[in-house]
């Protein structure tokens, strides 16, 4: 297994952080790396999102959510192709640090064949991918809190 994790604070209340990042609509109008998800994101059932790390090209994968926690984390586990070939659980966990600030903890966690074969161009695109995130998702949330929406 291969693990990547990010992490940034943002300037806002976990809510409104939630809010931005369970808005599944409208991650085409921010989001660097996801660039959208379509169905009904609900625990267990399956959903479509397409990812786009910097410099490549877009990929749709069709994840299971294992975790909607409001507030608090989502959860997804994808698959490429079939199952044990390369399998990504994607995470995001938000933290109430107090004073209207918010940790969000974006990570995935990396199983498969495939793995080790491809870690080495996989991680530096998808970290940049993550951080791009993170750094939008930040400024949509402090803008939101200045503007006192």
């Amino acid at each position: 297994m291969k693990s990547l994790a990010t992490e940034i604070v943002i300037n806002a209340p976990r809510e409104r952080v939630w809010g931005i990042l369970t808005d599944f609509d409208n991650h085409n109008n921010w989001n660097p790396f996801i660039r959208s998800f379509q169905g009904v994101i609900r625990e267990g059932a399956r959903f479509n999102v397409t990812l786009q790390p910097p410099g490549s090209k877009p990929m749709t994968f069709r994840p299971k959510c294992l975790v909607l926690k409001e507030n608090e984390e989502f959860r997804w586990l994808g698959h490429l192709g079939f199952r044990g070939l390369f399998d990504g659980e994607h995470i995001f966990e938000l933290m109430d640090l107090g004073n209207d600030k918010t940790r969000l903890v974006h990570r995935e966690n990396f199983r498969g064949m495939l793995v080790p074969l491809i870690w080495k161009s996989l991680e530096p695109g998808t970290r940049e991918g993550f951080m791009a995130m993170n750094s939008s998702l930040k400024e949509m949330a402090e803008q939101t809190e200045s503007a006192g929406v």
